[in-house]
């Protein structure tokens, strides 16, 4: 793949909402565990709104598909999530206005969702939050100079595994203090599910 288009947009928001609705019970679960118990509820009726907003629109650009991902998640998605989600998206639309999605503009784009996650959350990498899995994915972005789905796939998976070994410093898991160690991170499982779908979509159109 040279160019990210528009259909491989829209292919990346069905399957991501295809793997949160299949896994909704999973998140909350993991969120039941050390936050407030309702991120896969929240993410299911996120992109389930997403492709509600999405289906049949004739899009011209990727940049029109991250507005409209973004302004769904804000306003659909409770909790922590939907801004930060919502900013990550809306963030990648404005990377992405007025040019081709190549590997380097997708590459800035994350960088820049993850700046303004960072900025939203107050939240830095090592914190047990889904920065952790942005970071690791934006890393893998600027050291690969074409599209690499097994590369980003990778870099997500371990930065999801890894985050049930971190001590959580921020959000509803933070006053657990120790006792969040152990526990994978909801919003890092829901954002390896997002970059998930996002390698499945580079390697089919490769």
């Amino acid at each position: 793949m040279d160019i990210f288009q528009v259909g491989h947009a829209l292919e990346w928001m069905a399957k991501t909402n295809e793997k949160v609705q299949d896994n909704k019970e999973y998140l909350t679960s993991l969120d039941q565990a050390i936050g407030d118990g309702d991120h896969g509820i929240n993410m299911a009726r996120g992109f389930e709104e997403v492709m509600k907003k999405i289906n049949g629109v004739a899009y011209q650009h990727v940049a029109d598909v991250m507005k409209d991902v973004a302004m769904t998640l804000m306003s659909k998605v409770g909790g922590a999530a939907g801004p930060l989600y919502g900013t990550a998206f809306l963030k990648l639309s404005m990377t992405f206005k007025g040019s081709e999605v190549d590997n380097a503009s997708f590459s800035k784009g994350i960088e820049d969702a993850l700046n303004g996650v960072k900025q939203r959350g107050k939240a830095d990498v090592g914190e047990k939050t889904l920065v952790d899995v942005w970071t690791a994915v934006a890393n893998a972005f600027r050291e690969n100079k074409g599209f690499g789905g097994e590369v980003i796939l990778q870099a997500a998976k371990s930065a999801m595994e890894d985050s049930k070994d971190i001590k959580a410093t921020k959000g509803r898991a933070a006053y657990l203090g120790d006792r969040s160690i152990g526990h994978l991170d909801p919003g890092s499982v829901s954002s390896f599910y997002l970059f998930e779908s996002l390698a499945e979509v580079i390697n089919e159109g490769a």
